[in-house]
């Protein structure tokens, strides 16, 4: 009997210390993940949360995409016009809908040795602002993001996988942490810097739980589009035209085409019009089906008689093909307007200081060792 009771005393210890162990491989893992792969998970979240607002960027920088707030929009033919009409020897290939109430309306122009610029339009009157290099802070921050600059088949796989050391923190961090859901409103200790930054550490943690999961599985489906999982395409609309028949577009053809996609598909958004020529034009926008991008939702047009030559509707896709549409909506919060781009800027700015303070953590952490191993040093 006593002896009973004397092994039922002894068997929590054994398993508090199981346990304790158990959750000291868990930070031992969180830690060295974290340490091994900082600077450059650091540096992917920075561009990443940079890349959220980079048109606003853009806009800061280039005077030509800032215009006064419309009281009147001119017509897609009318801003078509424009900029065929101040750069007759470029040719546009795409035109999109301005970013926000202060923005120009921006086109995608090849010159005749193969370069592309951007041309700006103010979307009130139709007059062009000016025009800007092809590589701005959208891109450069776009393609740093994607791939490193490196190539794509290298770029794309290496960024991508950062998702998998990324759930693992979240994952670790979850078991590390007993009782995480009582740290939303647990204010950092200022007593002492190991202290307060591991507060702080946890802190941004919690509140970002949900952003690195999000930014964790989107970046999971990217390593496996660039391991040859991706959905493809989606359906290609015809559209005619051939060399002889390439040329500028007759705006008010263009008015006539915007008019009947208006009459035939009335919840759709435009954003922006693409291949654009003397004989087709194919609109992309937002409609019924929820997050996808602008090209889930399409109509073609053979601009010489007004017929329609296709149309693609988001809510058609299969479910692999939603999925791959679905990707880039969340990881960029581009769904939402301004207000979810700046929330998502805010938490990978949160996302950016888990990587700087985790590792500032760990020198701390390495500095308390040393001096006490020179405390506990004989004289």
């Amino acid at each position: 009997m006593h002896a009973d009771a004397s092994a039922c005393r002894q068997r929590p210890p054994a398993a508090a210390a199981k346990k304790t162990g158990g959750r000291r491989l868990w930070f031992d893992l969180h830690s060295w993940v974290g340490l091994k792969l900082s600077l450059l998970m650091g540096f992917v979240c920075l561009t990443g949360t940079l890349a959220t607002v980079s048109q606003e960027i853009d806009w800061l920088v280039f005077p030509e995409a800032r215009v006064p707030p419309p009281t009147q929009h001119a017509s897609w033919g009318t801003l078509v016009a424009g900029v065929q009409r101040a750069y007759p020897a470029w040719t546009l290939e795409s035109l999109a809908a301005p970013h926000a109430s202060r923005f120009a309306a921006r086109a995608v122009m090849r010159l005749p040795d193969g370069r592309r610029r951007f041309v700006w339009i103010d979307p009130g009157s139709g007059r062009v602002t000016g025009d800007t290099p092809w590589f701005n802070a959208q891109r450069i921050l776009r393609n740093t993001h994607r791939h490193l600059m490196l190539p794509l088949k290298i770029g794309v796989p290496l960024v991508a996988a950062l998702s998998m050391p990324l759930l693992l923190s979240l994952v670790s961090s979850l078991v590390i942490y007993k009782r995480w859901w009582r740290g939303f409103g647990t204010w950092p200790r200022g007593d002492r810097p190991r202290r307060l930054w591991g507060d702080v550490h946890r802190l941004a943690g919690v509140w970002s739980l949900w952003f690195v999961a999000l930014i964790g599985l989107t970046g999971g489906w990217y390593l496996v589009e660039s391991l040859g999982g991706g959905a493809g395409p989606a359906a290609k609309i015809a559209l005619p035209g051939d060399d002889a028949t390439v040329g500028p577009a007759d705006p008010a053809a263009i008015d006539r085409a915007i008019a009947e996609a208006a009459r035939r598909w009335p919840q759709l958004r435009i954003r922006g019009v693409h291949d654009v020529s003397s004989s087709a034009l194919l609109v992309d926008g937002q409609a019924q089906a929820w997050l996808v991008r602008d090209r889930a939702n399409a109509i073609g047009f053979d601009l010489r008689d007004g017929t329609v030559a296709g149309l693609r509707d988001g809510r058609d896709m299969g479910l692999h093909q939603r999925i791959a549409e679905l990707a880039d909506p969340l990881h960029f919060g581009t769904f939402g307007g301004w207000p979810v781009r700046w929330l998502w800027c805010a938490f990978g700015a949160m996302l950016t200081a888990l990587c700087a303070t985790g590792v500032y953590l760990y020198g701390l952490r390495v500095a308390d060792a040393l001096r006490s191993a020179q405390r506990r040093r004989p004289t």
